[in-house]
């Protein structure tokens, strides 16, 4: 053996015992990695259900340790009302091989140092079996992690294609789903990446007509970071390149064309804030385009311990009372009487207090919808804040809690014209001047009735109507008055409304 050789050999064999102290090493402190992993995990779904009338739990049931890898089963069980009348038992198989340089890595070249690669995936049970069959009885749900030293995470979860009828009357065909996800220790950072070709829904409607969901290009996205309260904070975004939906007697095809959906939230000190955006490009009607949508809403200066401090009580008392009221009202009886003690009703108090002295802002930025021949759309800004007692006369109260309220409408006729005319041909009239009439008298009757009761004026082709309010002070529409004035104003045209019997 030449001395290159015998120099390869000897560095190999160092890698190799390297390796295999390594891996026992990694063997006899795999559990308690597991174990910690899987409470952080509870944590974060019992944060996530809150509210949602149901609970959920990861549990580890057994764990093989070898030298090289080790084996652990996974049960993950949800109960409530948001999983069923029972409740549902996923298991999960876990192989894990040790680091620091697990086999599956090395293979593909990449070398770098980790605790160990886990290999899971979803276990055929008899609540599973049809998911099987429907991914060619391959299990349809799988994943890979990589865990640092560090305790970093990164890998991938896999959702299998599937072809599948659900009942008689409905079929779901699914291209499957890819998705990259990335967290540091404890998972205060986590980022996402995610990917579906295409999902179709075949069904029938209550009418007997069928109905056909086509969806095409999602993409969704995240990056978060958790709160020093325990949430996390963050960007998520979801975007769709195409949806048809086939309904009707007529199986008109609505289309959806480049939908947006983005969401953000911010922190900074005790005040929460955050924003969402959806927009869709283009919407059609059996292939012809008529509009295009936005909407933008945000939320600001919102407190956050005296948010959580409400949240509390909703899921203690008020939770529990909507369920027992729904369930008195399904049995005919009358609704428990709702019973807060001092304790808790001083909690509501000082909460509701503390949140509407932050100043709190809601914000409908934006909601518009262009036609081809006209866009129609709507802002508003409420800022609210802390009245000077919480026990005074409701309008009293309303005018001391409201800082500013900013309220501008415009509705394009043209645009009502385009939209009732796309609604008559979904309806199956097929008369294309009859439609072009109709949608123009609708358009004009409503415009004249909207002027005619002085809660909005005519500007061109578009109604509008606009509302500011501070300082007791009321502008509408031009005219100013009084708090008072303003409401005896809307009360009147309501009242003089014709009653339907």
């Amino acid at each position: 053996m030449n001395k290159s050789a015998g120099v390869l050999l000897g560095i190999v064999v160092a890698i190799g015992a390297i390796s295999a102290g390594g891996a026992w090493y990694t063997g006899t402190k795999i559990e308690g990695v597991l174990n910690s992993s899987i409470a952080d995990a509870n944590k974060e779904l019992n944060a996530a259900l809150v509210g949602s009338n149901g609970t959920a739990s990861l549990e580890l049931v057994s764990l093989e340790r070898h030298v090289f890898s080790s084996t652990a089963h996974y049960r993950l069980k949800g109960e409530g009302e948001m999983f069923g009348e029972t409740p549902v038992e996923l298991l999960f198989v876990d192989n894990i091989e040790h680091g620091p340089l697990p086999f599956s890595r090395l293979v593909s070249l990449k070398w770098l140092p980790v605790m160990a690669t886990s290999h899971y995936e979803l276990e055929k049970t008899a609540a599973t079996e049809k998911w099987f069959a429907a991914a060619k009885n391959q299990s349809p749900l799988k994943g890979l992690v990589n865990i640092g030293y560090d305790n970093s995470t990164n890998g991938t979860l896999e959702l299998l294609p599937l072809d599948v009828a659900l009942d008689a009357k409905s079929n779901l065909k699914f291209s499957g789903l890819n998705l990259d996800v990335a967290a540091n220790a404890q998972a205060q950072k986590i980022k996402a990446n995610g990917y579906m070709d295409s999902l179709t829904l075949t069904t029938v409607a209550e009418d007997q007509t069928p109905v056909k969901v086509e969806l095409s290009g999602l993409t969704v996205a995240s990056n978060l970071i958790k709160s020093t309260y325990g949430y996390y904070t963050g960007e998520n975004t979801l975007e769709l390149t195409d949806s048809k939906t086939t309904f009707g007697a007529k199986q008109s095809v609505l289309g959806l064309k480049k939908f947006e959906m983005k969401n953000q939230t911010e922190e900074s000190g005790t005040s929460a804030s955050g924003r969402a955006d959806y927009k869709v490009d283009e919407v059609s009607l059996n292939g012809k385009a008529f509009g295009s949508a936005q909407l933008a809403m945000s939320l600001k200066n919102l407190d956050i311990p005296a948010t959580m401090s409400l949240m509390q009580i909703y899921q203690t008392k008020l939770q529990p009372y909507e369920k027992a009221a729904a369930e008195a009202a399904a049995a005919g009886e009358p609704a428990p009487e709702l019973v807060l003690t001092p304790e808790e009703n001083a909690q509501v108090k000082t909460g509701l207090e503390k949140l509407l002295a932050a100043g709190p802002q809601v914000a409908l930025e934006n909601l518009s919808f262009k036609s081809p021949n006209g866009e129609s759309r709507a802002n508003l800004v409420l800022d609210l804040t802390k009245p000077q007692s919480m026990d005074l006369p409701s309008e009293q109260l309303i005018q001391q809690l409201i800082a500013l309220l900013d309220v501008n409408v415009q509705v394009s006729k043209p645009m009502l014209v385009d939209l009732l005319t796309v609604q008559s041909q979904i309806d199956g009239q097929t008369d294309a001047k009859l439609i072009a009439d109709q949608a123009t008298a609708t358009s004009d009757m409503f415009g004249s009735m909207a002027v005619g009761t002085q809660l909005a004026k005519l500007d061109g082709n578009n109604i509008v109507s606009k509302l500011h309010y501070a300082n007791s002070k009321v502008e509408f529409n031009g005219q100013k008055m009084t708090f008072e004035e303003f409401v005896s104003f809307v009360m009147s045209k309501f009242a003089s409304e014709p009653q339907v019997q």
